[in-house]
Formats: structure tokens, C-alpha cells, sequence
């Protein structure tokens, strides 16, 4: 075999070993978004790939850490899955909204019924909403993958310190911590400002009401005096008319005597 040949052989067998080794690697479970802020409230998603070509996905567990235990953990429901949120004890309670907690969620498991496994070349995901985040820079989340055909691949190695991938990698959510002056995670609804003006008035509202008002009445006095003085001049104008009537009439009278 001349040495071209060979060269070619070996390149497509590194190509194929390495595209074996970074399919697998790319499809491990993950969580997203995989950043949120220290103190506040967030919505994960855990995304689980079917890495196996026969069997299918029929059980995912998420083991939530002790040692930073979240006061509210929701689930939101997968049709086809059903789902259990296991608590343990608290070696310390937590204080949330001025309430002790004692107890909090330590694993959620998902299990498939039917035919709503993850079959090989789908991918399934779970929501869950939790917080308070706590004050560390990352939360780890050890899940276990169940398969139809027993197997069980567990994605439980933390990250390296070197930041390298691990073989088999459990999700990591990165925290930062939250910006300064930034408001509490979990507040009220806020009133605007522009609802506070609407309903006390800045005062020109009212001053033209008051404005329009005088100016009605004002014209409605023009209006009566006019009218009264009008009446007034067709009163005067008849008894002028009556009485210079009555000489004429006196004198044809007189006439009519003599």
C-alpha cells in the first residue's frame, strides 16, 4: 500500500473514532437556561437525549443538593409522565417569606407510562421551577437515566478543575450574583406612576372645570338681563303707543259731540 493510501486509511479511522467518542459525549443530560441569579426565582428545563440505539428512556431521576436546598420547588406535569417530588429533613430549617422550613424536595423522579418513553433518537423535557437560588456559583444536579432494557446510565460527575468534560457529566446551573441596588427576587405588584397621577390629578383638570363653570353662569345672567331688557323696551314702546292712541280717540269723540 503506497504511503498516500495509507495516510488515507489512517485519517478516516481517527475521523470515525473521533466522531464516535463526541456523539455520545454531546448527548448527555443537561439543564437550561444554565445561568440565574443568587436569591431569585427560576424556571429549569432538563433536557434528556435517548443515547441508545434499541431500548428507550423510561425513567429520569434529578437529585436536587442537601447542601443547598431550595424553600420551592414546582413541577410542571408531562403528558405520558408521571412525576414524584421525594423530601427529606432539613439539618437546618430554612426561613422563606418569614415561614421556617423543615423539610424540602431532594429527588423529583419522572417515569414514562404508555408509550411516552424516549425512544431512540428523541429527546423528552422536564420542567421545574425553584428558588430561592442559593449564594454559591454553581448547583449541581446529579440524574440517574433508566432504560427499557435495564440499563442505567448515571450522570453524576461534577465538573473538573481543569475544564475538561468529565465522561459522564451531571447538568450544572451557573449563578451570578445579583446586580447592586437590584430589587428582591420576590415583590409585589408594583403601582406606576402614571396610574398615581390619573388618580389625584396634577390640579389643571380641576381649574378648568372651575373656569368653565363661571363662565356658564356668566353667560347665563348676560342672557336674562338681555332678555329682560329687550321684554322691557316692547313693554315701553306699547304703553307709548296706547296713550298717544287716546288723545286721537278723545278728540273724534269730541268732534262727534259738537
Amino acid at each position: 500500500m503506497s504511503l498516500l493510501k495509507r495516510s488515507a486509511v489512517v485519517g478516516g479511522a481517527v475521523a470515525a473514532l473521533t466522531l464516535a467518542l463526541a456523539v455520545p459525549a454531546a448527548a448527555h443530560v443537561t439543564v437550561n437556561a444554565n445561568t440565574a441569579v443568587q436569591g431569585g426565582y427560576t424556571k429549569v428545563t432538563f433536557r434528556v437525549p435517548n443515547e441508545s440505539d434499541a431500548a428507550s428512556t423510561t425513567k429520569v431521576e434529578v437529585n436536587l443538593p442537601a447542601d443547598t436546598p431550595f424553600a420551592s420547588v414546582s413541577l410542571k406535569p408531562v403528558a405520558g409522565w408521571t412525576m414524584n417530588a421525594e423530601k427529606a429533613k432539613l439539618a437546618q430549617p430554612l426561613q422563606a417569606h418569614g415561614t421556617a422550613i423543615t423539610e424540602a424536595v431532594s429527588k423529583i423522579t419522572w417515569t414514562a407510562t404508555g408509550d411516552a418513553a424516549i425512544k431512540p433518537g428523541q429527546f423528552q423535557e422536564f420542567d421545574v421551577s425553584l428558588g430561592p437560588l442559593p449564594k454559591v456559583d454553581q448547583v449541581v444536579f446529579k440524574a440517574l437515566q433508566t432504560y427499557s432494557d435495564g440499563s442505567v446510565v448515571r450522570w453524576i460527575d461534577e465538573p473538573t478543575t481543569d475544564g475538561t468534560e468529565p465522561d459522564k457529566p451531571a447538568p450544572v446551573l451557573k449563578l451570578t450574583a445579583a446586580a447592586a441596588g437590584a430589587p428582591a427576587a420576590a415583590t409585589g405588584p408594583t403601582v406606576t406612576s402614571a396610574t398615581a397621577g390619573d388618580s389625584k390629578g396634577d390640579g389643571n383638570g380641576t381649574w378648568a372645570g372651575i373656569v368653565g363653570i363661571v363662565l356658564g353662569l356668566a353667560g347665563l345672567v348676560l342672557g336674562l338681563l338681555a332678555y329682560r331688557r329687550a321684554s322691557g323696551t316692547a313693554g315701553g314702546g306699547a304703553a307709548t303707543g296706547g296713550t298717544a292712541a287716546a288723545p286721537a280717540g278723545a278728540a273724534t269723540s269730541s268732534a262727534a259731540t259738537r
